[in-house]
């Protein structure tokens, strides 16, 4: 077939045929469409104008005539554009879903909907981020992770460091005497969130030292002139 212009290198349209019979205005369509413009109307062979000649109606489904169409008028409808309806899932449909508490891995699958084969399929995390490359040193503090923020329920970036404060340790020195067995500490310590040396040498907690609130016992009394160094750990 010869065609004036440029010809078409692909593309089908829907036709469909209504039977008039000079009462019925309303039609059922082949196919949901979006808006009167997502088809071409022909009636007798005039071109019917979409919102004056006809509207659609009943959520898509339906075409209404301003006039029925004569009996025995040749009607017919091309359709230009057909609506899809995406199924979307409310709180309620997902209410009996049970948190992932482990790592996602790349062979973990997502849902997704294939518009081209109108359908729902899945997708492994391996084919949805590709050429990916692994962070080999440490992350920078300005970095950015995605989490998902189940107050705001919504998805949100977030630095790294507000994920992870920068930890600082403090210490305290004394000198034995021989005979002292406890010196006083920071408060809110318990004898395995402290380091305690005697000369540079780590003492075990419990065997070495007890804590009870702010006093540190020692088993034995550091002898006259040691150095003692009691190093907080973070907590």
């Amino acid at each position: 077939m010869a065609y004036i212009g440029r010809q078409p290198t692909y593309g089908a349209f829907e036709k469909q045929t209504l039977t008039a019979d000079s009462s019925t205005t309303t039609f059922t369509l082949n196919y949901a469409v979006g808006s009167s413009s997502s088809i071409f109307v022909s009636v007798a062979g005039v071109p019917q104008e979409p919102e004056v000649a006809y509207n659609i109606t009943g959520g898509g489904n339906q075409i209404t005539f301003t006039a029925a169409p004569t009996t025995g008028d040749t009607v017919f409808i091309i359709y230009l554009g057909i609506a899809y309806d995406v199924a979307t899932l409310g709180s309620t449909a997902v209410s009996s879903l049970t948190a992932l508490t482990t790592g996602v891995e790349g062979a973990d699958s997502l849902v997704i909907y294939d518009n081209s084969a109108t359908a729902n399929k899945k997708i492994t995390l391996d084919d949805l981020i590709t050429g990916q490359t692994e962070l080999v040193t440490q992350a920078a503090d300005d970095d950015v992770l995605l989490i998902y923020d189940t107050s705001a329920t919504e998805i949100k970036k977030i630095q790294k460091s507000n994920i992870a404060t920068t930890m600082s340790y403090t210490s305290g020195t004394f000198s034995g005497d021989g005979s002292t067995t406890t010196i006083t500490i920071s408060s809110g310590r318990a004898v395995n969130d402290v380091l305690v040396f005697v000369n540079g040498i780590c003492l075990v907690p419990t065997d070495d030292y007890t804590i009870s609130g702010t006093t540190l016992t020692f088993t034995l009394a550091p002898v006259n002139g040691a150095e003692i160094t009691v190093r907080y750990l973070p907590i």
